[in-house]
């Protein structure tokens, strides 16, 4: 499943996050929570998360300080959840804070995974990121 779109929602008192109606089927075997490297959250079914970390983090040189340094803030910030019968999952306080999320929020599908934005910062970025995208792209360049 590829997640696309963006959505807005408000956490309950609890911290718990409504996953958009159409993407629940893809976290019916779990949901790894794990720090963005922006403020965001990171939200994954678990097999996609595997697939990334073997692809990315374990595709990287093992004796490099930098591969360290990444495997060792994605693993040590990612945490297996579950979506309760309401399809909602518990956000850990540690990934609020890093995300300066509150209540209000934005759940952005980002092809593998979904993020998930203070819908305040989401907001700002916004403009900086329509202002820059062609720049982005173009430097981007084509697969191969």
């Amino acid at each position: 499943m590829a997640f696309r779109g963006h959505f807005d929602y408000s956490l309950d008192a609890k911290n718990r996050l409504n996953v958009p109606p159409k993407f629940r089927a893809a976290f019916s075997d779990g949901v790894v929570l794990a720090k963005g490297l922006e403020p965001c959250i990171w939200l994954w079914p678990p097999t996609a998360f595997e697939a990334f970390t073997e692809q990315v983090l374990r595709g990287l040189n093992p004796v490099s300080a930098e591969r360290r340094k990444l495997t060792r803030y994605v693993a040590g910030h990612s945490f297996d959840a579950e979506l309760d019968a309401a399809g909602r999952v518990t956000l850990n306080p540690s990934l609020l804070e890093h995300a300066g999320i509150d209540r209000e929020v934005v759940v952005v599908g980002v092809l593998d995974y979904l993020e998930v934005w203070a819908r305040d910062r989401w907001l700002a970025g916004q403009d900086e990121l329509s202002a820059e995208i062609g720049e982005i792209a173009e430097g981007l360049g084509h697969p191969r």
